[in-house]
């Protein structure tokens, strides 16, 4: 009786901790002031775009140097690269040989160029496995920019600074080009076309994003706009509005129940709506907690009302609206991964008995579990014309670097939930079967996991970089995904899944900053 009413002060002292949402209905009435009509600034981006497609052409005779500045500037500012792709990769082409002397050692003329440098670091986070060109590049620039960055002036220190923390192959585009759109200004070399381009992208998307963001609420008021926001991540573009609608919502209902069996449900509850859902077809989503089911219901069978009475209200409520959002999205995939239900269980098991599985079992079990490919396919049927009916097949077999993307998700995940606490009452975490396993210290098990991170990334930059045609643009919102991760989650140093105020900066600076045109 002891050891429960220990458990239950826990739960209490951890729900406590839990924070408000911190936007309230400000987002239902909020209008973002614009200086031109949309009409206008569609026709002027169109028009600006094909000025951005001659510069590519024009690039050719530059000096590599010069044209990876110029995509640098192009990713910073946001400016949307669905249609550059082609000429993107043509740029970068043996763009590292061009960085190195022929003595096989970076140019230390480049230590002395800050704008170079940052360039060519941000480039070679897009290395593969195996590239050891690209890790000396790493090196050789992370190095020069740490001892540069206190005599750098603004806004080049702020960029500098950035880019440290996560590179920008791996950060949220949305933030970087907010950032980027008034710091490129003040630079004396900046191209005026190119800043209206990013300005005008910037306004007719969060104008779309705003819109859509509006509606939240009338289906979900508790910490809405993390969820949105996460989902713009994945899916930025005009036309995927439905992919992010759908995102947002299997995303908050991940949240909700994650937090309910992490800290709400006794064992006993969680086995009562184990039960009740059990009655139903079923698809794990994006589950961190060990005992969470997530199902998909595509019938009410008859047993419904008898399965709902035996739960608590709260879970009712609970149970109810996870159905019922289920129910009303249009063409969701059929279910047909039962098989992770085992895994689940193993994970449970783990959890009750105290266990502390084999590094590699939890990593097996940990990635199966997350569920984020299922969440991923089902919000990619809503994606429009940017994944077509070709692509979005050849999508459900990108095993790889679905994968890889669900290390990324889980391992920075259980980095962070470690370094805060949130451990302590839950299955073992990758950490600490690391540390067990291989009689490591905290310090020494987060640095081998957050390698474990940066391998994945090359995993996953390698099949992207492989792919080719429509699948690719599907794979982009892979990649997406994992840079919400890294951004929500600072790369294991906060969680602003969990908590509402980590990411509050984030979300004023995207959708309230203004940006004239």
């Amino acid at each position: 009786m002891a050891a429960s009413n220990d458990t239950v002060a826990n739960k209490e002292a951890i729900v406590s901790a839990f924070e408000p949402s911190l936007w309230g209905d400000f987002f239902v009435t909020y209008t973002s002031p614009l200086q031109r009509s949309e009409e206008w600034m569609r026709e002027r981006r169109d028009q600006l775009n094909g000025e951005v497609r001659r510069m590519f052409e024009a690039a050719k005779a530059m000096s590599m140097a010069d044209t990876v500045k110029l995509v640098d500037t192009l990713e910073r500012l946001g400016i949307d690269n669905h249609h550059f792709v082609k000429e993107i990769d043509e740029a970068l082409c043996h763009v590292f040989d061009k960085f190195r002397d022929g003595t096989v050692s970076f140019n230390m003329n480049l230590s002395n160029d800050p704008r170079g440098l940052l360039s060519l670091y941000n480039a070679a986070h897009m290395a593969v496995p195996g590239e050891m060109v690209l890790d000396d590049a790493i090196t050789f620039t992370r190095r020069h920019l740490e001892v540069a960055k206190g005599k750098l002036r603004s806004p080049m220190e702020e960029q500098v600074s950035r880019s440290l923390e996560i590179p920008l192959p791996r950060l949220m585009w949305q933030i970087e080009a907010a950032h980027y759109i008034t710091e490129y200004e003040k630079e004396d070399e900046h191209d005026a076309m190119i800043l209206e381009l990013a300005r005008l992208n910037l306004n007719l998307l969060r104008s779309v994003h705003l819109k859509e963001l509006k509606s939240l609420p009338l289906w979900w008021r508790d910490l809405y706009d993390n969820c949105y926001f996460y989902s713009i991540t994945v899916f930025h573009g005009e036309e995927s509005s439905v992919a992010r609608i759908i995102l947002a919502k299997l995303y908050a209902l991940f949240v909700l129940l994650d937090d309910t069996f992490d800290v709400r449900a006794t064992i006993e509850e969680s086995q009562m709506l184990d039960e009740a859902l059990q009655s139903l077809l079923v698809i794990p989503l994006f589950c961190a907690a060990p005992q969470l089911y997530a199902y998909c219901r595509c019938t009410i069978i008859l047993k419904y009302e008898g399965t709902v009475s035996l739960l608590p209200e709260y879970l009712r409520m609970c149970y109810i609206k996870l159905l019922s959002t289920f129910n009303n999205i249009e063409d969701i995939l059929e279910p047909s991964v039962k098989y992770r239900m085992a895994y689940v269980k193993r994970q449970t098991k783990w959890l009750n008995e105290n266990c502390t599985p084999s590094f590699k079992e939890q990593i097996d079990v940990a990635v199966m579990v997350t569920g984020f490919q299922l969440m991923f396919l089902t919000a990619l049927t809503g994606a429009g014309q940017v994944v077509n009916n070709e692509a979005f097949g050849r999508a459900h077999n990108m095993p790889d670097m679905s994968h890889a993307t669900a290390e990324i998700v889980r391992f920075i995940n259980d980095i962070a939930a470690y370094k805060l606490g949130k451990c302590k009452n839950d299955a073992p975490s990758v950490v600490e079967c690391y540390m067990k396993e291989y009689g490591m210290t905290e310090e020494e098990a987060m640095v081998a996991v957050a390698e474990m991170v940066e391998q994945a990334w090359r995993r996953m930059n390698r099949d992207y970089i492989e792919m080719k045609g429509t699948i690719k643009l599907a794979a982009q919102c892979l990649l997406n995904l994992g840079r919400s991760f890294e951004t929500f989650y600072l790369h294991g140093n906060k969680d602003g899944v969990t908590y509402g105020s980590d990411v509050k900066e984030l979300i004023t600076l995207y959708f309230l900053k203004e940006v004239h045109v």
